[in-house]
């Protein structure tokens, strides 16, 4: 059995009936880490033995009689380099930051240690997660394990080349603009931004923040529903909290959607598009037929979601960062600089005026899911792009004008503030063929929906089989 992709409900299931050791699907994983690893960048902490000895003592427990194992038991994972781990370094992918070790975890790390999930690092993320493409000073450039000169998308981007590449079984991830579906995207796996405060966020400089967002990353949706049922979840800490728990998520996908009602876009509302993902996409329009979906080309109006967008944004940048850019600008990268400073060159207008743009975008989209139960598009407007360059300054001879403008297919989207996913739609003919994933839109806190009909698609697809060569090479 090739351990190290048995998907994580199977080895979860495995370990508990006690046919798999912890000990020795932990070594399965260490083994691929150190293999691949060097090649991409995606774990910029490692920690085999720590992560063995858990194990090991996990196996001890777990063999006395009568010992419920929890639902992740055993299962390595790494936190995102923007997560707080107690006694291991979390750098938040800044100079800043290069040697800080937090006195405490983040409230998602202890959810996880609690349902059983063993620490084997930390995952590659940019300067203060800014920017869908994973580089920084401290730890270099992750790479796309489909083609090693590509980038793997950001700001998720080590979670998700590390899954796709086997050396997790699943990962979590933070979205605020579109961090969790575009590495999704360029990796060929899922990466699922839920609803905001379906997963505490704790602590928070915000805790009333619904723009970023945590969720999880797997190669496939099935294990993407195991991680998140594990995730969710009420925290009396997290003033936004869903109430549902998380078991609600562990039931089974299967869903008949004959005469579901599916809005199908090209580009968002008149975005530009490189031909190569459309032509990815407009293939898979098929797939939804075939499984009854009436299918509608249909788009919600996002007028002002730019402007929503960017303020809010920039808000956020100088609530948190602002102090930094009196005390380290020199060790802040340019972007970063940028967004503090459109933040702090915001009056209570602007503000004003982005919150009440954000108010009508959502009631837009909400009005729009009552006549479609979802809203099927693309979830970036290029293919991957060269690890070498900070962000795309063009798509379809369109230039940009700042470094967020190629994420507006993604942050559409997240100014609505409904869930969505990203799920392995197929690859593009280049000579290193890219992958392409499909973004589907769900009704507000319709979660398990957008899983559900995530599945359904990838089940007749089947595009996430296909492994990056590095990995099984």
């Amino acid at each position: 059995m090739d351990l190290h992709y048995t998907p994580a409900r199977r080895l979860a299931a495995l370990i508990r009936a006690r046919k798999l050791s912890v000990t020795e699907v932990m070594r399965a994983f260490i083994a691929q880490v150190e293999r691949v690893n060097p090649k991409v960048n995606a774990l910029v902490t490692f920690l085999p033995e720590q992560a063995l000895k858990v194990a090991k003592a996990l196996d001890r427990r777990l063999a006395r009689k009568g010992t419920a194992a929890p639902p992740l038991a055993g299962l390595p994972i790494a936190y995102k380099d923007l997560v707080a781990t107690k006694g291991i370094r979390t750098t938040f992918g800044s100079l800043v930051y290069r040697d800080n070790v937090p006195a405490e975890n983040a409230a998602i790390v202890d959810r996880l240690q609690a349902a059983g999930a063993i620490t084997l690092g930390k995952t590659h993320t940019p300067e203060f997660g800014a920017g869908s493409q994973t580089f920084n000073r401290v730890f270099g450039t992750t790479l796309n394990p489909y083609d090693l000169t590509k980038t793997a998308g950001g700001s998720s981007g080590g979670a998700a080349a590390a899954v796709a590449c086997g050396m997790l079984p699943f990962a979590d991830g933070s979205d605020l603009a579109a961090s969790l579906r575009n590495p999704g995207n360029y990796c060929n796996i899922v990466g699922f931004r839920p609803t905001p405060g379906r997963v505490p966020y704790f602590p928070a400089a915000n805790g009333w923040d619904t723009l970023s967002v945590l969720g999880p990353v797997a190669r496939t949706v099935e294990d993407t529903a195991f991680l998140f049922a594990a995730m969710a979840g009420p925290d009396a800490r997290t003033p936004i909290a869903q109430s549902e728990p998380g078991a609600m998520f562990a039931r089974p996908l299967k869903r008949d959607f004959r005469k579901v009602r599916i809005a199908w876009t090209r580009d968002f509302g008149g975005l530009p598009m490189d031909p190569r993902v459309n032509a990815v996409l407009d293939r898979q329009r098929r797939v939804f037929e075939d499984l009854g979906c009436i299918v509608e080309d249909a788009c919600p109006d996002f007028s002002g979601a730019s402007e929503a967008f960017e303020t809010l944004r920039a808000v956020s940048f100088a609530q948190r960062f602002a102090p930094l850019l009196k005390t380290h600008r020199k060790l802040l990268k340019d972007t970063v600089i940028w967004n503090i400073q459109q933040g702090l060159a915001l009056d209570a207008a602007r503000i004003g005026r982005a919150e009440g743009l954000r108010s009508k975008l959502f009631q837009r989209m909400r009005s729009f899911l009552e006549r479609y139960a979802f809203l099927l598009g693309p979830v970036n407007q290029l293919p991957p792009f060269p690890a070498d360059q900070p962000y795309p300054t063009r798509i379809a001879g369109v230039t940009l004008g700042n470094y967020l403008d190629w994420m507006k297919s993604c942050y559409y989207v997240t100014i609505t503030s409904h869930p969505a996913v990203s799920v392995p739609a197929g690859f593009t003919a280049d000579a290193a063929p890219l992958p392409v994933g499909l973004q589907i839109t769900g009704r507000y806190r319709d979660d398990f929906g957008v899983l559900q009909l995530a599945h359904a698609f990838e089940q007749e697809t089947g595009s996430w089989r296909q492994r990056p060569p590095i990995a099984t090479a």
